[in-house]
């Protein structure tokens, strides 16, 4: 994508707040999957109106709970010391963003990186319909889905990618740590999630052609993203990259009727 893009205007309040809202900490995870296209990005499109990014193309993600952080968690791959030299926050909050992380997916698309041990996943999701009901509504946690179910979270499966902050003059601001991670052999993503009206897997180059040619609304870190997995061409090269994550915070520049975009 380019140095900068342009946003319809309406996207983001004419006059900033006096103070810049504090950022929450949230996940997402760009699940990919090699069709018979090429690499292909599950996306799901946000239902319109939602106060935050209402009819765009997202991927997998959300808030992190705090009781992400439960060291409860059966736990295999990269330990949290690991993940948070990458991210450069603390061990606990390492733990929650990766728990979130399966967790968010889990809930959005069905599809759980998780097994019965740190060398298996589950291939079938569908016995734990009831449960993912329940983390969406918050009744269960993550930890107490997984000791239920003897399940062990994988780690292992997931690379982290990037780090981006909402910019300031958006009302609701999020800080975002990118997460990617190939679908496993046997499950399927569904999208059922009552926040997305549909969910596709696309090839990345489809996906933002359509946001060219107006059929989808792709916020920016969405589009780098898209742009970024592209490039490389398959699962086997995106899980095998090396990322520097750095705190990325577009810059938001008012143009008239449209919102320049400016990456510094």
């Amino acid at each position: 994508m380019p140095d900068d893009m342009t946003l319809p205007g309406n996207l983001v309040p004419t006059t900033p707040a006096a103070e810049p809202a504090t950022p929450r900490d949230a996940v997402t995870v760009v699940l990919l999957r090699d069709g018979d296209e090429g690499l292909e990005a599950f996306l799901l499109r946000r239902v319109k109106g939602m106060a935050f990014a209402g009819g765009m193309s997202v991927f997998p993600g959300g808030g992190v709970d705090r009781r992400d952080a439960d060291t409860s968690v059966a736990w295999a791959g990269p330990e949290p010391k690991w993940w948070a030299e990458v991210f450069n926050v603390d061990e606990g909050t390492a733990r929650a963003f990766v728990c979130a992380a399966v967790r968010e997916t889990f809930e959005e698309s069905g599809v759980l990186l998780a097994g019965p041990d740190a060398t298996s996943v589950v291939a079938d999701t569908s016995q734990y319909s009831a449960a993912r009901q329940q983390l969406v509504d918050r009744e269960l946690s993550l930890a107490q889905f997984l000791a239920n179910n003897n399940l062990v979270l994988r780690a292992d499966l997931l690379r982290p990618w990037a780090n981006w902050v909402t910019p300031e003059d958006e009302p609701q601001r999020y800080d975002t740590r990118f997460f990617v991670a190939a679908l496993p052999h046997g499950q399927n993503a569904d999208g059922e999630t009552t926040e997305a009206s549909d969910a596709a897997w696309q090839t990345p180059g489809n996906a933002v052609e359509d946001a060219r040619e107006g059929r989808r609304m792709l916020m920016p870190p969405t589009w780098r993203t898209l742009d970024e997995v592209d490039a490389l061409g398959s699962v086997g090269k995106v899980m095998a990259e090396e990322r520097s994550v750095e705190k990325i915070i577009p810059k938001l520049i008012r143009d008239g009727d449209v919102i320049r975009v400016v990456f510094q």
